[in-house]
């Protein structure tokens, strides 16, 4: 129908159906098709005949003032569409291992590349983040996975460190037998890979201590309680006072970063992929 109400609007400017075929360009008995189609459609009567040239009639002149507010919010709708710049709210869910000053900084410097961006951002574990991108709640989720499944949607690998009370002097073999940890609660994906490269038997590790918040994790270690886990690229840059790394020999602890996006994204398909570039390059551990 667009077609041929563009056409009974070039008719009311042109006058004549020999010059609208000439605008479009079509033929004057194409052009004469589209007018009535439109009539048929509409069920009335757009063009009074008897007259030389034809005139709109009373229902033509209603139609076509409102066949022009349609056209122009047809525009409209296409300008909106077309505009590359992202706006709006976006939704992206960070695992809470990830969510360090430096990764925080990454993502801040993303979306502020995009003024007219709304970003919500929300800290869960993996497995809460991934059933509520699932479910249509976040827009965009970074998560942590087991680095041993290749996924092509891999930002990069965050590799874990043991640490302890400076001068503790642990062995490895004793780490998961004797030593007591001071970990984040269940279901935290540091702790599920720890656990994992361990053996995965639950009742061989000593938890001293669950704490959610990383700086008072490392206050405990560092006052002898346990041993904790820290991301190996945020050690790179200075253990705090009184840690020290525990040599983990040939053990992985490494985890996959992955960002999910939903194909529904439309404009803010750019700012999702800026802000996870972003993270990929956070994560990077600087040589």
């Amino acid at each position: 129908m667009l077609e041929e109400l563009r056409t009974l609007v070039l008719f009311a400017e042109e006058g004549s159906i020999q010059n609208v075929a000439r605008r479009l360009p079509l033929t004057q008995p194409a052009v004469t098709r589209q007018i009535q189609r439109l009539e048929e459609m509409l069920g009335t009567t757009l063009l009074d005949r008897r007259q030389k040239p034809p005139r709109l009639t009373a229902a033509g002149s209603e139609v076509l003032a409102r066949a022009k507010h349609i056209l122009a919010s047809v525009q409209a709708l296409k300008a909106f569409a077309a505009d590359a710049e992202p706006q709006g709210v976006l939704r992206v869910g960070l695992a809470h291992g990830l969510s360090d000053a430096s990764v925080a900084g990454a993502i801040a410097g993303a979306a502020a590349a995009f003024p007219k961006l709304s970003l919500r951002l929300k800290t869960g574990w993996s497995a809460e983040l991934i059933e509520q991108f699932e479910r249509g709640q976040l827009d965009a989720a970074i998560v942590l996975r087991p680095a041993d499944r290749q996924c092509s949607d891999a930002l990069g690998i965050e590799r874990l460190c043991i640490v302890e009370a400076g001068g503790t002097e642990t062995h490895l073999a004793d780490a998961g037998t004797h030593m007591s940890w001071v970990l984040s609660p269940e279901p935290c994906d540091a702790r599920q890979k720890l656990l994992s490269s361990l053996g995965g038997e639950r009742h061989r590790l000593v938890v001293a201590a669950e704490i959610q918040d990383p700086a008072m994790q490392m206050e405990w270690v560092r006052r002898g309680h346990g041993l904790g886990l820290m991301p190996l690229r945020l050690a790179a840059r200075g253990l705090p006072d009184g840690l020290a790394l525990v040599d983990i020999e040939d053990l992985d602890l490494s985890l996959q970063v992955v960002a999910l996006r939903s194909p529904h994204l439309n404009r803010l398909a750019n700012a999702a992929d800026a802000i996870a570039k972003a993270v990929g390059e956070a994560i990077k551990i600087e040589t």
